[in-house]
């Protein structure tokens, strides 16, 4: 009421009567002494810094419960004393969706993504798989109790070294795909770091859908004594996915008949994959021509990598 008597120099009645409030309540001014309040909240927050309006009115419920304080007063006292509980925000990282061209030929994209076991032992074991989103080949199973940025490079190095290098890797927002290591080694390799948005899975949904076939059909029905049997029994059972498990989305091929098609000149044109629905979000795959990393490498780490 005051900052609008002063901003527009009204009268109190021009005020009141636009506001449709009476001027008594203008005038009013409380005769409440809540100083013994005021005091009391202050000695229980000093002990309970995080307690909130809540719970310090149930303490003082319990020092003086015949008193029966009302929480509303508590709560008018508590925000005039400056006693809220101040709570952080999460930072949320921002990603924007990026379009996704049709795949046509192997290399063009991978997915990555990692999984988790736990062995006989009690000994976590994490997974690290590499999905080509073309052809549906696993390209590796790198299975460990632990897997940083340098080992994840290290893996991908080594089907390079085999395969070639792809245009563009899809994966989440983990921090070993966020590191300034992972993202220098993929503007030194020239490979476009694409990274979902997050909370939205189905943006890698090659590799996730890959997960759900590696944990119903291996890790969910077999025992692993310690790491290094179950380094034995995934790479058998990646064998068997690559080579004779038949692939819906390939016309219930295998990935390696539909990758030995798609290598051959001849059969490449008799290629054909099954077409997506029309609710599907986001297409199929990323463009074969790699679009610009994410982070750019300060010139002190391009030395060291």
């Amino acid at each position: 009421m005051r900052r609008l008597r002063e901003e527009f120099l009204a009268s109190e009645r021009r005020v009141c009567g636009l506001m449709e409030i009476p001027r008594m309540s203008c005038r009013y001014r409380s005769r409440r002494d809540d100083s013994v309040l005021r005091g009391r909240l202050i000695e229980l927050a000093r002990e309970k810094p995080r307690f909130g309006y809540r719970r310090l009115h149930v303490l003082l419920c319990r020092d003086e419960p015949e008193s029966r304080i009302n929480h509303k007063r508590v709560w008018r006292v508590y925000r005039g004393l400056g006693l809220a509980v101040r709570r952080t925000r999460r930072k949320r990282l921002a990603r924007v969706l990026r379009p996704r061209p049709m795949l046509t030929a192997p290399n063009q994209e991978w997915a990555i993504d990692f999984a988790s076991d736990v062995a006989a032992s009690g000994r976590r074991l994490r997974i690290f798989s590499v999905v080509d989103c073309y052809t549906r080949e696993c390209l590796t199973l790198e299975v460990d109790s632990s897997m940083p940025s340098r080992r994840v490079t290290r893996a991908l190095a080594a089907i390079i070294e085999t395969r070639g290098a792809p245009a563009a890797i899809r994966s989440d927002n983990g921090p070993e795909m966020t590191s300034r290591h992972y993202l220098a080694w993929c503007i030194e390799k020239r490979i476009d770091a694409i990274h979902i948005q997050p909370g939205k899975p189905t943006q890698n949904a090659h590799v996730e859908s890959f997960h759900g076939r590696l944990r119903d059909e291996c890790l969910n029905v077999s025992w692993f004594w310690n790491l290094f049997d179950a380094r034995r029994q995934i790479a058998a059972w990646r064998m068997e996915y690559n080579r004779e498990r038949p692939h819906s989305a390939l016309g219930y091929l295998t990935p390696a008949e539909f990758a030995a098609r798609a290598a051959s000149p001849s059969q490449a044109s008799k290629i054909t994959r099954p077409g997506l629905g029309k609710g599907y979000p986001d297409g199929s795959a990323v463009a074969a021509a790699p679009a610009p990393a994410l982070t750019q490498t300060r010139p002190r780490e391009e030395v060291l990598i």
